[in-house]
């Protein structure tokens, strides 16, 4: 497998919104049909995109980086923010003209769009044959089934037990050194600006043996980092029938470390409200579970927090901030932040710059409030805060953050770390790149001694704005 074509859509935040994947069917076969994958949002998307694959390869489809060339055409979706739907609608009106062009071909949506809008793509805008959601991919081959009988197909139900944890994901546009694994689907935090509970379902976790075996198979298969997914993974909670042990996130993350020292552990998101001093303590207990926490703030206003629906203050925040620092010195936090959320005032938002200036986040997520259809903030507040004041007070976020980022580079220079080599740069095949343990983009001088996969030791001797440069060592 390798990774074939990307396609980014970069925004001030630098966040993936949009990639075409394609695998290497094991088996050639000319007459197969061929299917292209288009994943949009968050990392949760792209591992459900490899669930799909994994389903459509079973069915005996071939994999295509070329839409033109695919007889199934799937968009797995984002609903966080309303530019991100309007793309996606573009993206699904171009490929409703491939149907013209090269009749028969398949155009499906999926994931949290499909969840959302359900029949309004297939019915009002005509835009798809096959609306399916997060929880329905099971369902894939009675759909296709039905669209090949000439009828449109839909399954956008929601579960409280699928976890696909008995799927194995095809890994797509793989460096063969990072995945992601899925350790939880849904979300229980009824956040007043977030659809996720409406699109996703509730909480349930997957048996930590279904995670451990992954985990296992793609050390023994030569990935060395693991990125652990889910909503909110400290929510993480599975009970063994047979013994009555009750794994929680810090007990499944000193088992998914204990794997093999020589794999690297990460997770995405943690929730202020759920993170404990016993998954700190875990962090700090294991060398391989890597030094840097997604800790989304998304104001640092207590009383913006509780329109938010948060369920912490400001105090409570600073609090875990603080537990950080003591358990696990030189971690690197990161956070999300939205501006201009509703009726968020002056000295709101000043709390929110204040926050960031206490913290001083290594990088964050940056945006203005989208206002959800179906969200409690649609139906209960009013988006009363006009653009302009958005994009200002983002515009300042920006800023201050951009500073914050380059300080943190900045201390990490004279220092050695240990990089774990991901391939070359972007800008460069003379040039190794990969991160550390703080999840920092390294770049360095390639060195034919090592190869993607390798960690080295390397020295920091300068840095940009997000990306720290330096040399391989020798000791």
């Amino acid at each position: 497998m390798e990774q074939i074509k990307e396609i980014f859509q970069k925004e001030h935040d630098e966040q993936r919104q949009g990639e075409a994947t394609m695998i290497e069917s094991p088996i050639a076969n000319d007459h197969a049909r061929k299917l292209y994958i288009e994943s949009y949002g968050c990392a949760m998307n792209f591992a459900d995109s490899e669930v799909v694959a994994a389903i459509m390869l079973e069915m005996g489809f071939q994999t295509t980086a070329d839409h033109k060339e695919a007889d199934v055409i799937f968009v797995n979706t984002c609903s966080i923010r309303e530019n991100a739907e309007q793309r996606i609608r573009k993206r699904l009106t171009d490929f409703r003209s491939q149907k013209i062009t090269k009749p028969g071909t398949i155009v499906g949506v999926l994931g949290c769009m499909a969840e959302r809008l359900k029949a309004k793509f297939m019915e009002e805008e005509k835009l798809v044959d096959l609306v399916i959601g997060p929880d329905a991919y099971r369902d894939l081959p009675v759909l296709l089934s039905q669209i090949d009988g000439g009828q449109k197909a839909i399954n956008v139900l929601l579960s409280r037990e699928e976890t696909y944890a008995d799927i194995t994901p095809i890994r797509l546009n793989t460096n063969g050194v990072n995945a992601f694994v899925s350790i939880m689907r849904g979300c229980d935090n009824m956040c007043s600006f977030c659809v996720v509970p409406f699109t996703r379902g509730r909480e349930r976790s997957r048996s930590a043996n279904s995670i451990i075996n992954e985990v296992t198979e793609l050390f023994e298969s030569g990935y060395r980092e693991v990125v652990l997914l889910g909503q909110n993974v400290d929510s993480y909670k599975w009970v063994n029938e047979s013994t009555n042990e009750v794994v929680n996130f810090a007990k499944l993350l000193a088992m998914v470390a204990q794997v093999n020292p020589l794999i690297r552990v990460r997770f995405s998101t943690s929730h202020p409200k759920d993170i404990t001093d016993e998954v700190l303590q875990t962090i700090a207990d294991h060398a391989n579970i890597c030094n840097s926490i997604h800790l989304p703030v998304q104001s640092g206003s207590t009383s913006v927090l509780d329109r938010m629906n948060r369920n912490y203050s400001r105090e409570w925040y600073l609090n875990r901030i603080d537990a950080i620092r003591r358990i696990i010195p030189g971690c690197a936090i990161s956070t999300d932040i939205i501006t201009g959320f509703c009726g968020e005032t002056d000295e709101e938002f000043n709390d929110t710059l204040s926050m960031m200036h206490y913290v001083k986040f290594n990088y964050a997520y940056q945006f203005s409030y989208s206002e959800r259809p179906g969200t409690p903030a649609a139906k209960k507040m009013k988006d009363d805060i006009d653009e302009q004041t958005k994009a200002r007070r983002l515009d300042q976020v920006i800023a201050l953050q951009r500073g914050h980022s380059l300080e943190k580079l900045k201390e990490f220079v004279g220092q050695i770390h240990e990089v774990l080599i991901e391939g070359f740069s972007k800008k460069s095949t003379n040039d190794f790149a990969g991160k550390n343990d703080q999840n920092a983009v390294v770049v360095f001088p390639a060195d034919n001694r090592f190869k993607k996969g390798d960690y080295v030791k390397v020295l920091i001797e300068t840095c940009t704005s997000a990306t720290l440069i330096g040399k391989i060592i020798n000791e």
